[in-house]
């Protein structure tokens, strides 16, 4: 059965949403779950099943999931129809289309869902550190101003990700990270092992989203330490196991 979780702050009239576990699916070893990672290297038509599982969770056709192919970029894209040709290189999906059902997948990253009542605008975004950093959070809601949304009326809410206390970076991320912002010092405190650090990734980017005026909130879930429920791409490096589920996080106008 699936168990995905939900925010209170998205329960809104009119918007269904979800951020997706493993739990549920018919993916098997590694991949036992919900794996909707069309990039993994599990059976195909097994993550298709389980794309079409989520679909229906949110009463949405399977034709009507909307995921872009995603590159650690900033760029976001408004999807008015569903996407049966080709998808667009993107990390953000913005929509003003009732039941069309936009996600992102990640497995570590952090998943944004965004929400704007009463414009009638949704969107969701797959921010890591590569995206955090170079705006995909602003271009998304930038975009969905585009269409009408006002900052101040957007809900933001950021899904399972790597915590602080399981993402250790090199001295070269920190130097590039505090090069961005010398307060960005404040996401990072010293690692066990030497010139390393723990980045607080979470904090990161609800405190970007906060700084945009929006309403900003983290559920609080961590991937990497929450193997029942959620797919890790760090956890599967550790283990050195050959690849790694995703997680789906969704959101859609009814």
């Amino acid at each position: 059965m699936l168990k995905p979780i939900t925010c209170n702050a998205l329960k809104l009239d009119g918007i269904n949403h979800a951020f997706f576990t493993r739990h549920g699916g018919a993916s098997k070893g590694i991949y036992k779950g919900l794996n909707v990672g069309i990039g993994s290297n599990d059976d195909q038509e097994v993550v298709t099943k389980n794309r079409a599982l989520a679909s229906a969770h949110l009463n949405v056709p399977k034709t009507h999931l909307a995921t872009p192919y995603q590159i650690h970029s900033a760029i976001a894209v408004v999807v008015s129809e569903p996407m049966t040709i080709k998808k667009p290189k993107a990390d953000a999906l913005v929509t003003k289309t009732k039941g069309l059902m936009v996600g992102v997948l990640t497995a570590d990253c952090g998943p944004v869902l965004f929400a704007d009542e009463k414009a009638g605008i949704v969107a969701t975004a797959h921010a890591g550190w590569k995206g955090a950093t170079s705006g995909i959070l602003e271009n998304t809601i930038q975009t969905m101003c585009n269409l009408g949304a006002t900052p101040k009326n957007i809900i933001a809410i950021l899904g399972p990700t790597i915590s602080q206390e399981n993402y250790e970076v090199g001295p070269e991320f920190a130097d590039n990270l505090i090069s961005l912002d010398k307060n960005n010092d404040a996401y990072l405190i010293n690692s066990e092992q030497k010139t390393h650090f723990m980045f607080d990734l979470p904090q990161y980017i609800v405190d970007r989203l906060s700084n945009l005026d929006v309403q900003a909130n983290w559920t609080g879930q961590c991937t990497y330490s929450n193997e029942d429920a959620l797919f890790s791409y760090r956890r599967s490096t550790h283990r050195k196991e050959p690849d790694y589920g995703r997680q789906l996080s969704a959101i859609c106008l009814i």
